[in-house]
């Protein structure tokens, strides 16, 4: 067979990705109609720029989802022959396998596209769920700190900016390093991170149903009973069932993340508490003899939604350019991990002579955190007119 020209390697690009197409149609089809109903949500859709961006990190979403169904070749296996092998190259002996390597194989004879498919199932597993829990632990902790204040504010303060006092790369480079990773710290601090999550949403509903002891007790014990769950799994590896599990490596990984960007989220919390405290709503709560803790949660939180969201959307990009550094110089992740940040080192050796290898999933890593930069501003420009 003969190599595909550039303008065959994109048709059967965007054949291979149909799952994609047809899940983005859909989800802007009925977001589009239903977008007066949503809330900010909707509103994205009416700023140009936030449309682009939800656009791409949507396409790397379900690029990771249906991983699966678009890859081409097992992102682990080695074909015969097609070691550095061009865009569009046919593979010998192709009867079981895809006709083409589409992108080119890489310096082990690897199918390049199918690994930066695979890739972004790596770093989508990994940096939304790490700002997720660094969010919670830094709300957990700024919003008593910003309400309360006095001691309580002084001494968390102190200890978050000891963390950001460190270099981010180095200390990247410290929580993740083998000799590290073989002791015990790693599991002690995922058993103090991971658990707060579960004290969140306790206190959260607990506040909220405060006054409705049935759905009070219900909703905490669902929470308790599947927070535990998920916590025993993911921390200790304890889970009988096996549904929750992480392995040492992305444990280590996603604990690093989560310890450097709790401490920024406490200091943005933080902050917006000392301005809304003083507002009205705050003191008619206080008048009405509601709990510090509603307050917090149910009066100040909700008030604070619009930057948090902004800065949430802008933190999964850092942690993306994160995770690639990691991968990129070979730490907290395995060896032949199809992550980009491993995929743009391993190609990076000939890049001057092969630079498909390490082109694609650079182009991939900048477009997603492209991407959540433009749903950041999308989101700001629109929360701005609340």
């Amino acid at each position: 067979m003969e190599p595909l020209s550039w303008a065959g390697i994109f048709t059967r690009l965007f054949v291979q990705l149909w799952p994609i197409w047809a899940a983005l149609i859909v989800l802007f089809a009925v977001s589009i109609l239903y977008r007066r109903r949503l809330g900010l949500y909707g509103k994205l859709f009416d700023s140009v720029v936030g449309m682009i961006g939800f656009a791409i990190v949507m396409f790397w979403v379900f690029v990771a989802l249906f991983a699966d169904m678009v890859i081409t070749h097992d992102p682990l296996a080695q074909f015969s022959g097609m070691r550095n092998a061009a865009p569009g190259s046919p593979l010998r002996n192709a009867e079981d396998h895809y006709a083409y390597f589409l992108l080119g194989g890489d310096a082990l004879a690897r199918d390049v596209f199918s690994r930066m498919v695979m890739g972004a199932r790596e770093v989508l597993r990994i940096a939304p769920f790490a700002a997720m829990i660094s969010f919670m632990i830094g709300i957990s902790l700024g919003l008593p700190a910003g309400y309360v204040g006095g001691r309580l504010d002084t001494s968390l303060t102190f200890v978050a900016n000891l963390v950001l006092a460190f270099p981010v790369i180095l200390l990247f480079f410290l929580l993740v390093a083998p000799e590290i990773q073989n002791t015990a710290i790693p599991r002690v601090m995922a058993g103090i991170l991971f658990l707060v999550p579960v004290l969140f949403f306790t206190v959260l509903l607990n506040a909220r149903f405060f006054t409705q002891p049935m759905k009070r007790n219900l909703y905490v014990g669902a929470v308790l009973v599947i927070g535990l769950w998920a916590y025993s799994g993911l921390a200790f590896n304890l889970d009988p069932l096996g549904l929750w599990g992480m392995s040492p490596n992305l444990l280590n990984v996603f604990v690093a993340v989560v310890f450097v960007n709790a401490p920024t989220v406490f200091r943005i919390v933080r902050g917006i508490t000392l301005d809304i405290k003083t507002r009205d709503y705050v003191a008619a709560a206080q008048t009405r003899g509601e709990g510090p803790w509603y307050i917090m949660l149910w009066e100040i939180l909700p008030n604070a939604r619009g930057p948090l969201i902004v800065d949430f959307c802008l933190r999964i990009g850092y942690t993306t350019i994160l995770l690639g550094t990691l991968g990129f110089f070979g730490l907290g992740v395995a060896p032949e991990s199809p992550d980009w940040g491993s995929t743009i080192n391993q190609g990076r050796r000939l890049l001057t002579v092969y630079p498909h290898a390490a082109l694609a999933p650079a182009l991939a890593l900048m477009s997603l955190v492209l991407g959540l930069n433009l749903l950041a501003d999308g989101l700001r420009e629109e929360s701005l007119k609340d």
